[in-house]
């Protein structure tokens, strides 16, 4: 098993930045990638970022493309989000996720194939 804990969230305004973190304890050995989903209400969770546990590749989702940085730190277990130039449509919950089974290049965005979630953290763009 692997649990996951989200911390940083918060309000900020407009153009602003912000970053969240997660830290994944347990058997950290086992997981393949890791991810950021965020669900804003009324609508769907979105894929937002993700990166494999071992190597650097990362991944991200359309509309956070040149804003958002996903990065491990390994020593700590923890993966980073840094998002910038944040606008109001980035307000959501964010969630963490890990998967510990391999995961196609073109499927990171899928929800289901992470088995693992955090509890979420608020994430608030004022306008």
């Amino acid at each position: 098993q692997v649990q996951l804990v989200e911390s940083g969230g918060g309000v900020v305004q407009a153009g602003g930045s912000l970053r969240i973190s997660c830290v994944a304890s347990g058997l950290t050995n086992s997981i393949y990638a890791a991810g950021w989903f965020r669900q804003a209400p009324g609508k769907e969770r979105e894929f937002v970022a993700a990166i494999r546990w071992r190597g650097t590749s990362t991944y991200y989702g359309g509309s956070v493309v040149g804003r958002f940085t996903i990065s491990r730190t390994s020593a700590s277990n923890t993966v980073v989000l840094q998002m910038n130039s944040l606008e109001p449509e980035d307000t959501a919950v964010y969630y963490c996720a890990a998967n510990p089974s391999t995961i196609a290049s073109a499927d990171y965005y899928r929800a289901e194939n992470y088995d693992y979630w955090g509890q979420g953290t608020q994430v608030t763009v004022s306008s």
